[in-house]
């Protein structure tokens, strides 16, 4: 049986019964091989170590040192390089940890700007090789290559090849392909041989590849999920496979369905290019733990501000408010709360905000306040609670003349009561490369 195969340095191809040790043609050693690599074409495309390649691009004298971004004692890790990552440091791991793992390394704050520039450069060279980009995050997004073979004179698999090294070259960060048939397991294939990867997923392996690995590889499987499945006695993917998808479904409900599903490989998601976003977010960590509602109240306010900031530049409202607490023990608390109507009001959403605070603070002190809003659908430049409540009319026009007055004069022109006082300065900026994905306009 013939197994097709490709250099991933000068993309000469073949497909023969046995594949070379070396590329024919130049000598690489870097040859991929799968016996379905032509036949595929759904990918996951991530950037490898995003923000520390950027920086290490910009900055030679940094390439093989160890590389943290990051801010402050206090704050966290956005992402590192890999050479960091040899010493255990992981993004969103609290700074102080990350120095104790490595104390040579370099620390950078990160430069969201530059970042996001970057990854539109990126997301260009991806809607050059198909219409069906689905961005998922600031470094990674789908791609659906169905039906590009004749426009490239290529397969999917080798256009993907050919793109992966023009990145490379031309905007000099590296990235990380999987290819497979269905988004699910094209997302696991992209982590399987990074950094600078490409590996393969093919449809007649897929129960065999699954079924050793651990249920949290699905995702969804959170931390408390995947405790009740270990406690019920599932533990690798193939347990799943071997369920009756009925009892699973008499355990878990909906989950369960949706387990039974992905255990066997089994994704009807279509790579979608107008995939709605479904959260916006604001957070920040503080430089001293904070416990009083009333320093607290404040900090949320900040965030609820910059929330509202950027659901009006994205033209969204939402419908669901949920606050973000992390403990100075690390220990995360998130409280939700469903309006009545949608919103992109900041006074909206810190009044919703703080009705969820008032029944956290209990004397427990927090490093991290965080504020987001999903249920999101298009706004019609007006809140629909304007129309109700002649109160509420009139804090939306109070505020919509706040806007007015700093997209002329800035930020600074106009500055609610409440914020003159001083405050903790805290650590700006997002704590992952995760939590970036809304300067994109899209988060999962």
């Amino acid at each position: 049986m013939a197994t097709d195969w490709f250099c991933r340095d000068c993309l000469t191809s073949g497909s023969t019964a046995q594949v070379p040790t070396r590329c024919p043609a130049c000598g690489s050693p870097r040859l991929r091989s799968h016996e379905e690599m032509f036949a595929l074409s759904v990918a996951h495309v991530d950037c490898d170590a995003f923000y520390a390649s950027v920086e290490k691009r910009d900055d030679p004298s940094l390439r093989d040192k160890p590389l943290i971004i990051g801010g402050g004692q206090r704050g966290v890790v956005s992402t590192c390089c890999y050479i960091a990552r040899q010493s255990g440091v992981r993004s969103a791991m609290p700074m102080f940890k990350a120095r104790e793992l490595c104390p040579e390394a370099v620390v950078i704050k990160p430069d969201m700007a530059k970042y996001v520039d970057v990854s539109r450069q990126i997301r260009r060279h991806m809607e050059a090789l198909t219409p069906l980009v689905e961005p998922i995050s600031i470094d990674e997004a789908f791609l659906d290559m169905t039906g590009t073979e004749r426009v490239h004179k290529a397969p999917p698999a080798l256009s993907l090849a050919r793109f992966a090294r023009t990145i490379e070259q031309d905007i000099g960060v590296t990235i990380s392909v999987g290819l497979s048939h269905n988004k699910f397991l094209a997302k696991i294939a992209s982590d399987l041989d990074k950094p600078r990867g490409f590996a393969v997923i093919g449809v007649a392996e897929t129960i065999e590849f699954l079924a050793p690995k651990p249920i949290n590889l699905i995702f969804g499987v959170g931390k408390v999920f995947y405790e009740r499945l270990k406690k019920d006695g599932y533990h690798t993917i193939g347990q799943l496979q071997q369920e009756d998808p009925d009892r699973l479904i008499r355990l878990y409900g909906e989950s369960g369905a949706r387990l039974a599903r992905l255990a066997r490989g089994q994704d009807a998601r279509r790579v979608s290019i107008d995939g709605d976003m479904k959260t916006i977010s604001s957070e920040t960590t503080f430089l001293r733990d904070l416990a009083s509602l009333d320093e607290l109240s404040t900090e949320l306010l900040k965030c609820s501000e910059r929330l509202s900031d950027r659901l009006k530049s994205k033209g969204v409202v939402g419908n669901t408010v949920t606050i973000k607490l992390k403990t100075a023990g690390f220990k995360l608390r998130t409280r939700a709360r469903h309006l009545m109507m949608p919103t992109q009001l900041a006074n909206a959403l810190y009044e919703a905000g703080m009705a969820l605070l008032a029944r956290e603070v209990d004397g427990t002190p927090f490093r991290l306040i965080g504020i987001g809003v999903s249920g999101l659908e298009p706004a019609d430049g007006s809140d629909p609670g304007d129309l109700l409540e002649p109160q509420v009319a009139r804090k939306a026009a109070a505020e919509r003349a706040m806007d007015k007055v700093r997209t002329r004069f800035g930020r600074a022109a106009v500055v609610r009561g409440k914020l003159y006082t001083s405050r903790p300065e805290p650590l700006s900026g997002p704590a992952s490369e995760e939590e970036a994905d809304d300067l994109e306009g899209k988060t999962t």
